[in-house]
């Protein structure tokens, strides 16, 4: 029996040196097998969102396709809601009001693929060092942390599979060291064979009404606005135009980053006698500040710090001609 568990043990420490040995030593280069588990691996599961006390479930399947990516995003709590990415095109259901939002994949990664495809550049703005070694939804996870080198962005912690890469957790820290959001799969199945039938809209929309929230590309300096304050490691990554009110015109939408954070900022114009709410305010883990310029509603939000939005907007002018 003796003879029977040490050969057991001796296997499992066996096991676990050479599952040890295929995992990187290099923090950046676990981000890099992070980045690239997230848009080339078929995986289903269950994950939980947490901001204070929020906390909601959503289902997620991602397969892959010819090089293509698919994904359906359930949410489990509240009113039904769904979302059905077929690469580029995102498509948002919304069955209470009959409705369908179209749009485009933004600058705002959702989880697990909170990584950009090339995240070399993410050291220049945040100190990388590998954390411990845990366990999340049955599965070894390595621990990646990532602290800013400045107050205008917040850290992170990344767990991932040790096995293939694959973010199972990701948690969002504030400027005292505190949780201000996380996601983490509590079941999760990773290289499921391809199965159409997982990514396809579950509701008939025949009789629903389609809003088209997709922008047309614009270059930023053709937009009749600066951006006179700028954050190191942000970089314009987005700059789109859309009709913003028959009547009002034109919005823009503009948005830096530095490759995990994002600042998106809305310009609009708005009507003579409305009333625009000026200032800070929060929603989850996003804060918001907005002021008003010469007649446009200047709108800027993103998950940093309130100090980082208030420069930036205190930076938008009007391009004088």
């Amino acid at each position: 029996m003796m003879k029977h568990l040490l050969w057991l043990l001796v296997s499992f420490w066996a096991c676990m040196g050479t599952a040890a040995a295929d995992m990187p030593n290099d923090p950046l280069a676990w981000l890099g097998r992070i980045s690239s588990a997230a848009h080339k691996l078929n995986y289903t599961g269950t994950f939980i969102y947490q901001n204070g006390k929020n906390v909601e479930t959503s289902r997620i399947s991602h397969l892959v396709e010819g090089g293509a990516e698919y994904e359906r995003l359930e949410a489990l709590d509240g009113s039904p809601r769904e979302v059905v990415r077929s690469d580029d095109e995102v498509q948002c259901f919304l069955p209470d009001q009959k409705t369908v939002i179209v749009d485009q994949s933004s600058a705002r990664r959702s989880f697990p693929a909170r990584l950009p495809a090339s995240p070399g550049a993410i050291a220049e703005n945040y100190r990388i060092r590998k954390g411990e070694v845990v366990r999340i939804a049955g599965l070894e996870a390595q621990q990646i942390i990532l602290e800013p080198k400045d107050d205008m962005r917040f850290g992170h912690h990344f767990w991932a599979d040790t096995a293939s890469g694959l973010l199972l957790r990701a948690r969002l820290i504030g400027e005292k060291g505190e949780s201000i959001e996380q996601f983490a799969f509590n079941e999760v199945h990773i290289g499921a064979p391809f199965d159409r039938e997982k990514v396809k809209p579950r509701f008939r929309t025949a009789d629903w009404k389609v809003v088209n929230a997709r922008g047309n590309d614009v270059k930023v300096d053709d937009i009749g606005w600066v951006f006179r304050n700028s954050i190191p490691g942000f970089r314009q990554v987005v700059s789109l135009v859309r009709q913003a009110h028959k009547e009002r015109g034109e919005a823009y939408h503009v948005v830096f980053s530095d490759g995990l954070a994002a600042i998106s900022v809305f310009i609009e114009p708005v009507a003579a006698r409305a009333n625009n709410h000026s200032g800070m305010s929060t929603s989850g883990a996003v804060n918001i500040f907005r002021r008003t310029v010469s007649g446009h509603l200047i709108t800027v939000l993103g998950e940093v710090p309130a100090q980082a939005l208030v420069r930036i907007a205190d930076g938008v002018e009007m391009r004088k001609r």
